[in-house]
């Protein structure tokens, strides 16, 4: 019992630390929630993208499962990634989209 309770809390702390990222392309901004039609006409073409199957996990599943999303049995949900180099001197962003929609912004560095 104490054991749930610490991953609990340690799951709530790190939750309260997460905060959204946005994308500056071109003097506008991309945000969580947008399109991809909305990136593509802030932002341009990515340098790089790709799509893969992101298994999905039902409520109280430790493991992936099959579900049924929008009326539909899928064993998957379709992600897609884009890649923008920010030039010199900047981390490379990585906008990945679900849903068609803007999932999460993030910035890496690239190994060399």
């Amino acid at each position: 019992m104490r054991t749930l309770i610490g991953a609990i809390l340690a799951m709530l702390t790190w939750l309260s630390h997460a905060h959204a990222e946005s994308l500056r392309c071109n003097g506008a901004i991309a945000t969580e929630g947008d399109s991809k039609l909305s990136v593509f006409y802030k932002c341009g073409q990515p340098s790089l993208s790709d799509s893969y199957c992101a298994p999905v996990y039902t409520p109280g599943s430790l493991y992936p499962v099959p579900a049924w999303i929008a009326g539909a049995y899928v064993p998957c949900r379709v992600v897609e990634e884009w890649l923008y180099d920010r030039g010199a001197g900047n981390l490379m962003a990585v906008v990945r989209f679900q849903d068609g929609r803007v999932q999460v912004i993030r910035y890496v560095r690239l190994p060399d």
